[in-house]
């Protein structure tokens, strides 16, 4: 027999059946989340990002626009999110030579009844994956990785922000 599951884990009825959360009850709020992940890869190929001479063109820049319909689409991804009236996403391309790497940011906000948290992630994956995609000929072995959630704002239960001192 089973174990009952926390009730933290709002997703799930008393029953542990998987639930979209009910969430009618909530005042609507401000919103923010911000998310963050970063690419790895090979110099030469950081190279080809930096320099805009890869073959498929503006890796950034489709990577940009990719990053922000993943959030438009969080809710057709995710199977239990709700549909969101997104007021405002933002994404952020950092070139980091040392580690050959770009680090990805979404910041995503709203004005509504749940978070946006899973849009900016989900945000942050695509726009790495668009990367990876864009560059993968010259290099299969890039790593996308860190990626999580640097804060969120707003509803009932406050704000987070993590602690990045940690891995």
């Amino acid at each position: 027999m089973s174990q009952p599951l926390t009730p933290a884990l709002t997703h799930f009825d008393a029953a542990g059946q998987a639930h979209m959360v009910d969430i009618a009850d909530k005042a609507t709020t401000r919103r923010v989340a911000l998310a963050r992940g970063s690419i790895r890869m090979r110099p030469d190929t950081f190279e080809l990002i930096r320099s805009g001479s890869a073959k498929k063109g503006d890796v950034l820049g489709v990577a940009r626009i990719a990053a922000i319909q993943g959030a438009k689409r969080t809710a057709d991804l995710i199977p239990l999110c709700h549909p969101i009236a997104m007021t405002r996403v933002s994404i952020d391309f950092a070139l980091d030579a040392p580690a050959s790497a770009v680090h990805c940011t979404a910041r995503v906000e709203c004005v509504g009844q749940t978070g946006v948290e899973m849009e900016a992630l989900t945000a942050v994956q695509v726009g790495l994956l668009t990367i990876y995609d864009m560059c993968k000929a010259a290099d299969r072995g890039m790593v996308i990785d860190d990626v999580r959630l640097l804060e969120k704002h707003g509803g009932k239960s406050g704000s987070f922000v993590a602690d990045t001192s940690q891995p």
